[in-house]
């Protein structure tokens, strides 16, 4: 006669913590395959954005003469200082607010839940960036001239901020996407797009009139980018930004969004994936 037996639940502190640590790692590789079925493609597609972006703003800069308004010393690494940041924290954000809800299909498989959907997401986008960022200051540093960063482990504190401070971001709009989807995106391609310039990739912050630096100083991604430069060049001191806005933004965001997500998969309704 055959019987038939449910999974065994992990019952301790340790045996869950590594069922939760599989798990979020294969919903991370789930989620990097995502982008494309070879994981290779998919990175080498992230870099040719970020290349891409670095080869437009140093032709703007030089046919436009603005690099004698950047930092002194080596120009590319001032373009890719904001660069890198901006493109972790929009991917990240991206990521999240398009990550699995509480209505979607995947999550009637247990143990999978709208929590380790959204840290998926979250820590896909986070190696594709690194990944990225790696081989491409390499690359600089091997083919064209040696890199030199005045406060390694600060500057890589910053990107892990602009990671954090995305994740945030799109972990609050997820939780509005639900009872107000048409507003959500509208929002989240809003913000994609206003940091196009608000993020202060373009030019440096301690050069900024008053009046205009009010226009910037509200955005936890500008003053993280400006305080990676002053990390990354000897001769630069922030004097219009701190790292300590980004934090507290980072915190109170995750407040919000874990319950708004809280409440939201508490009231999970199927028609919601039909209005995706």
């Amino acid at each position: 006669m055959v019987q038939f037996q449910s999974a065994r639940k992990p019952t301790g502190g340790f045996s869950s913590a590594m069922s939760i640590s599989a798990l979020i790692y294969h919903s991370v590789v789930r989620s990097v395959r995502k982008q494309h079925n070879n994981a290779f493609i998919a990175i080498g597609v992230n870099m040719l954005q970020v290349a891409t972006f670095v080869g437009v703003f140093y032709l703007m800069f030089s046919i436009l003469g603005l690099r004698g308004a950047a930092i002194r010393g080596d120009f590319l690494v001032y373009i890719m200082s904001g660069i890198f940041l901006f493109m972790t924290h929009t991917k990240t954000m991206q990521g999240v607010f398009a990550s699995e809800g509480p209505s979607s299909p995947m999550m009637q498989h247990a143990p999978m839940n709208t929590v380790i959907s959204i840290m998926a997401a979250a820590f896909g986008a986070l190696y594709i960036q690194l990944l990225s960022l790696f081989i491409i200051l390499y690359g600089y540093h091997v083919i064209v001239t040696p890199v030199t960063i005045d406060d390694p482990a600060s500057a890589f504190g910053m990107i892990i901020l602009a990671w954090a401070s995305g994740a945030a971001i799109g972990l609050a709009l997820l939780a509005l996407k639900p009872w107000f989807p048409t507003v959500a995106t509208l929002m989240s391609t809003l913000y994609m797009r206003a940091n196009m310039i608000a993020s202060g990739k373009m030019f440096v912050a301690n050069t900024l009139p008053s009046f205009m630096l009010a226009m910037f100083d509200w955005n936890p991604l500008f003053h993280l980018i400006d305080q990676a430069r002053g990390f990354a060049f000897i001769n630069y001191f922030p004097r219009n930004s701190n790292w300590e806005y980004a934090v507290y933004v980072t915190i109170a965001l995750i407040m919000l969004g874990l319950m708004g997500e809280f409440y939201t998969r508490r009231h999970a309704s199927a028609s919601w994936e039909a209005r995706r």
